[in-house]
């Protein structure tokens, strides 16, 4: 997760999909995160992106319900954020947007498959590539 410790890293969806499949990398990112006290961000948008059979999911939801994660609400406020981040940007994934607010928020590291689209919304964002 590059030089600087992060407070807070936000998991998109490709980071929780990579997570399923046991990818070594994601898993070795998260350990350390958890390791220096990092929070573990999952938008609820992401949740709903990936959130298929809970019985199934075990691990996911494991991780979903640790000490050091938290899924902010996709309520109000933060969708109208998320609209007008894609207006201004030109895209039209709310959930990605959603993503970027709350990694400014925390300034945090966000861990994804999906660097262009993310850039797009935001250039100076600090990326993590599963």
């Amino acid at each position: 997760m590059g030089k600087a410790r992060p407070q807070a890293v936000v998991l998109d969806a490709g980071a929780l999909l990579a997570f399923e499949r046991a990818d070594q990398r994601v898993r070795a990112l998260l350990r350390e995160a958890v390791r220096i006290g990092a929070l573990l961000i999952v938008p609820a948008g992401v949740v709903g992106q990936v959130f298929r059979n809970a019985a199934q999911q075990v691990p996911l939801r494991a991780l979903l319900n640790g000490p050091t994660s938290v899924v902010p609400p996709l309520d109000r406020a933060l969708a109208e954020a998320a609209g007008t981040l894609c207006g201004r940007a030109g895209t039209s994934d709310v959930v990605d947007a959603s993503v970027v607010i709350e990694a400014r928020r925390a300034q945090a590291v966000v861990v994804t498959s999906d660097i262009r689209d993310l850039r797009a919304l935001d250039p100076a964002l600090r990326l993590e590539r599963v």
